[in-house]
């Protein structure tokens, strides 16, 4: 539970309905800015204590919304819940008598939002899948990849939690602002298949202007620019070179001491090959440490591959406190940054549950 107060979304009331991806990292992202969420998890006296860090900062609840005794309580909290969060199939918050017509007919002035791959309709919405599947239908897994090489899934970023979670929270948030001049709920279905193709609008206005072709790894952003790739240095780590912009590449050859004139210009795809046998050539001759020093804070868009493991290290993640030890667990911390209502550190997933009885009491 919020107990701090602190956070733009101090005082919100959020229910959880347990679920897997993006659902969990929705609420988790609105406990993380200060909300009051409830997480309502089935019954399982064999479960382990431990819960996933992405639990963080919520208070647990456990309940069978099978049974009618538990499902009123619910309907209970949901009366004084600003929020409710699900990312279950569609239909099943229905058939267990929690949908959102009920919980809005207890309380109109509820935000009911539902996050799913498909959405709600449509003639996959019952269909099985995941994060790769949705990412596979709206174009984009197809753009990921290299030229004469299968796509390559994205991490599960696209999908659940890009096109999924985060449309969840804008969803929930704008519905939150517009209940102020009307008093009443809403419903929000947020699908992957929708809010993935908008987080790359990008791609369809350049796609509209002639700038982005079907073709793998034919595009700006695909790794095919030589300008805009990753290179292995000689102690097998790699440096991500992203010089767009003329005065950026410009500064790039120049710390390269690469001869403008040998490579020919930066645009001309047809000395791209040229262009990236030359750029391998020299990040190869140095280590990544060598070269992150080399290029230091120059405008030249250099910057070392760091893992997960190293970037803890960074002295630009440290200075804008990007991780934090949470329990033990080392993980990103609230995000963005406020000037005037800053979240609070998030408490660790809870340990064990309490009354149902006993919340927002």
């Amino acid at each position: 539970m919020n107990a701090s107060g602190a956070g733009p979304l101090a005082g919100v009331r959020v229910i959880e309905l347990a679920a897997m991806g993006p659902a969990p990292h929705a609420a988790m992202t609105l406990a993380d800015l200060g909300a009051d969420v409830v997480l309502i998890d089935r019954r399982n006296p064999e479960a382990p204590g431990h819960r996933p860090a992405q639990q963080r900062g919520r208070t647990l609840v456990e309940a069978d919304l099978k049974d009618p005794a538990d499902r009123e309580q619910i309907l209970s909290l949901v009366e004084r819940a600003d929020v409710l969060v699900e990312g279950l199939r569609p239909g099943v918050t229905e058939r267990l008598g929690i949908g959102p017509e009920v919980a809005l007919e207890r309380n109109p002035r509820l935000i009911y939002g539902r996050v799913t791959g498909w959405g709600q309709t449509g003639p996959r919405a019952q269909q099985a899948g995941h994060d790769l599947n949705y990412i596979s239908i709206t174009g984009l897994l197809h753009a990921v990849g290299r030229a004469g090489q299968r796509p390559v899934p994205p991490l599960n970023l696209f999908g659940d939690f890009g096109g999924g979670s985060m449309w969840l929270v804008v969803g929930v948030l704008a519905a939150l602002v517009e209940r102020q001049r009307s008093g009443r709920g809403q419903v929000i279905d947020a699908a992957m298949v929708n809010g993935a193709p908008a987080l790359a609008h990008l791609l369809w206005s350049m796609r509209a202007a002639g700038r982005w072709s079907d073709e793998r790894g034919a595009n700006i952003f695909d790794g095919s620019a030589p300008f805009y790739d990753t290179y292995e240095c000689s102690d097998g780590r790699y440096v991500a070179v992203a010089a767009l912009e003329p005065k950026f590449y410009a500064e790039l050859l120049r710390i390269l001491d690469i001869d403008p004139e040998m490579l020919g210009p930066q645009r001309d795809t047809s000395g791209w090959a040229k262009m990236r046998k030359v750029f391998a050539e020299t990040f190869a001759t140095r280590s990544r440490e060598d070269w992150t020093r080399v290029f230091g804070t120059a405008d030249a868009c250099v910057t070392p591959v760091l893992t997960m493991t190293e970037a803890q290290q960074d002295e630009q993640m440290r200075a804008r406190g990007v991780f934090v030890d949470i329990d033990g667990a080392v993980q990103p911390a609230p995000a963005p940054v406020f000037s005037r209502t800053p979240p609070a550190v998030p408490a660790p997933p809870p340990r064990r549950p309490v009354d149902i009885a006993t919340v927002w009491k």
